[in-house]
């Protein structure tokens, strides 16, 4: 069919003195080192319409999420269900949600929602006739496995390899970096979704604004011509720059962003590109079990717990607003979504998913192509595989971040693979 697209890109930079997120403890955003965006794709093939926003935040809750689309939906007549709203999980951004000591910031929240959707309304009204292209590659400079087990059998997040006690990476990275990209119908670059897992957590623990390295892609790839390019972290839950083999050779932002240009240019030089483009959207609604904790998990005392930051953030907030949770929801509920171009299918998964929950959709589709984006309409926190828990770490410790049961993972996993095996 037809295919027509449209961008726009609006800054959702925070003002001085906002609440900011991403390290558990109160910080406010006071210095800005570079802007924070939300970018915005829209596409159009006959009848059918998808769109993906992009938002350089920590995460996005479910409720913002339905207020961005509701939002939009009034305004555009987009159906709201086709919208993908994703949080680069940037560390260094401002307070969208309740993490630790920090509240969010309702009146950030609600001027990002109206920017949001007034962004949206300037690339529906901005599409025109287009061409897409669509590739991928293996990029292994990046990305590190941030959970190393130890002799004892438990997983120390962010421990090294030098450590005596150190004896092995506990799992895989998903190396893939997936581009695509559009084209005016004279071969103009209009903009490109990029797709790649790894934590974002530059500037998290400072008074810094930061978009992290998600942002200095954005900029390297808009230097190359690419004006709006919307980046959806992959499922980087226990994925990050550090390597546990070389702990002294930490990556800045700004490497990432180099890194990742490189690598996307050198997709972009051999990419066919065509105006038959079908579009389709699916989700689904699912109930997560939460955990059933014990009293040495609920002290922070039980195999391989690992409490960063201050201990004393959990006994004050994340642990009593996970008994709090457990006191007026029986079932976590969460939206799996799939959007559909062609052969290639974007999954949201409202979570820090780890890397083998994701290729787990990946590989379980046949011919299609899945791609897994994190942190999308909603957040439950970190979704670990069920074997991690066994081992502990920072990731499976008990609190309001690390909440719900083992089987969460495949749960997730197994409703987005049924969706896109119905696309088939």
């Amino acid at each position: 069919m037809n295919f027509k697209a449209g961008f726009a890109a609006v800054d959702i930079t925070p003002a001085a003195g906002t609440p900011k997120i991403g390290w558990l403890k109160r910080l406010t955003c006071e210095v800005v080192l570079d802007p924070i965006f939300a970018r915005i794709a829209v596409f159009e093939a006959g009848r059918e319409r998808i769109a993906f926003i992009g938002l350089d935040t920590l995460s996005i809750r479910w409720s913002t999420a339905q207020a961005i689309r509701r939002r939009i939906g009034r305004a555009t007549g987009f159906p709201e269900a086709n919208i993908m709203v994703a949080a680069t999980h940037n560390h260094a951004g401002p307070a969208v949600a309740n993490v630790g000591d920090v509240p969010r910031d309702d009146r950030y929240i609600a001027a990002m929602v109206r920017k949001v959707a007034d962004g949206f309304t300037r690339a529906w009204r901005a599409r025109q006739p287009a061409m897409i292209g669509m590739a991928s590659c293996a990029e292994t400079r990046v990305a590190r496995n941030r959970r190393v087990v130890m002799r004892d059998g438990r997983v120390c997040t962010h421990a090294n390899l030098l450590n005596p006690d150190s004896m092995y990476i506990e799992g895989p990275i998903d190396p893939e970096l997936a581009v695509l990209a559009v084209k005016s119908l004279k071969g103009a670059p209009m903009g490109l979704i990029l797709n790649y897992a790894c934590h974002p957590t530059h500037h998290g623990g400072t008074n810094e604004v930061s978009a992290g390295y998600p942002g200095r892609l954005a900029v390297a790839m808009a230097a190359r011509g690419w004006p709006v390019p919307v980046f959806l972290n992959g499922a980087c839950g226990n994925l990050h720059d550090a390597d546990p083999a070389m702990p002294s050779h930490g990556k800045s932002k700004d490497m990432i962003g180099a890194m990742l240009a490189e690598t996307a240019d050198a997709i972009l030089g051999n990419m066919p590109y065509s105006r038959t483009v079908t579009l389709k959207a699916s989700s689904t609604a699912v109930s997560l079990p939460f955990r059933k904790a014990s009293p040495a998990e609920c002290k922070g005392e039980s195999f391989g717990a690992q409490r960063f930051v201050d201990p004393r953030i959990y006994e004050r907030c994340n642990v009593p607003q996970f008994k709090a949770r457990l006191s007026r929801m029986a079932m976590q509920p969460a939206e799996v979504q799939v959007l559909s171009i062609n052969d290639h299918d974007l999954v949201a998964i409202p979570a820090e998913y780890f890397a083998e929950n994701g290729l787990k959709i990946k590989t379980s589709v046949g011919q299609r192509h899945a791609l897994v984006v994190s942190c999308a309409n909603g957040m439950v926190g970190y979704v670990p595989h069920a074997a991690a828990f066994a081992r502990g770490g920072y990731e499976t410790t008990l609190g309001d971040s690390s909440r719900l049961a083992p089987e969460a993972g495949d749960i997730l996993a197994d409703a987005a693979i049924n969706l896109i095996n119905k696309r088939s």
